[in-house]
């Protein structure tokens, strides 16, 4: 069956045709870089620590390198760059348990990497995809879900409450509490940051409201979304040219 992530919405949101161009033409839009390189590594870090799986002060090392490796042999890599990332990793690494511990308190682990794959009201020819980064449960009764992010210094506050990007959450937990046949009340969502360049406090948990509204409103979107993709509208946002890899091209003239 047919499917949608909150990447894909994200990419149509953006610009539908630029949706157009990568999920239905199967053409290479963005392919990654050191930053995304970075990003995957932490995750596995984040994740064997969540576990409390033994890992090594190489393992972040490793794994980013196998990251990086991976890149496609024409992406531009910035040494320097790469160089102060691999020493930013493994300072963020020792604080990830500490952030976690010191913003739940006493809380147990449910899950991570846990996959969501749910019918989405109104498309029956859709399911709604995606990955939870972690679940935990607090002596409250309380679920929590969150997502890790790696940034540089952090988040200002205009992307804290960016709608686009906190939907990513608030989708999670609709479609969380219909998996698990859950009272949406009881669920909260939470971002982690791991900051690489900050000095201090560089993992930092933040709360995400994902109230009835604003979840009505992630659905409206995912709806309107999927009902212009299967009609074939695929509109140019102009306004989201200006950093778009087929900008000028031959695809998008």
């Amino acid at each position: 069956m047919a499917h949608i992530s909150y990447s894909e919405l994200k990419d149509w949101a953006t610009c539908a045709f630029y949706h157009k161009l990568t999920r239905i033409d199967k053409l290479s839009g963005f392919r990654g870089n050191a930053f995304t390189a970075f990003g995957t590594a932490m995750h596995s870090v984040c994740e064997k620590k969540l576990l409390q799986e033994e890992i090594d002060e190489n393992y972040f090392t490793e794994q980013f390198e196998a990251c990086l490796a991976k890149l496609d042999d024409d992406i531009e890599i910035d040494d320097k760059l790469v160089e102060n990332m691999r020493a930013q990793g493994k300072q963020i690494s020792p604080e990830i348990m500490d952030a976690l511990d010191s913003y739940f308190g006493e809380y147990e682990v449910l899950a991570s990497e846990m996959q969501l794959y749910e019918p989405i009201a109104g498309h029956d020819s859709h399911k709604f995809k995606g990955y939870i980064d972690a679940v935990v449960k607090t002596p409250d009764d309380k679920i929590h879900i969150f997502d890790w992010k790696t940034t540089s210094w952090g988040w200002p506050a205009r992307k804290r409450s960016d709608k686009l990007v906190t939907y990513q959450l608030t989708l999670y937990k609709h479609f969380f509490a219909q998996k698990m046949e859950m009272d949406p009340q009881n669920i909260e969502t939470h971002f982690a940051l791991l900051k690489r360049t900050a000095k201090k406090n560089r993992v930092e948990f933040f709360r995400v409201s994902s109230g009835v509204r604003k979840t009505d409103n992630a659905l409206k979107l995912l709806s309107t979304a999927l009902y212009n993709i299967k009609k074939a509208r695929h509109i140019k946002n102009r306004l989201s040219c200006n950093y778009c890899n087929f900008r000028h091209t031959k695809h998008c003239p």
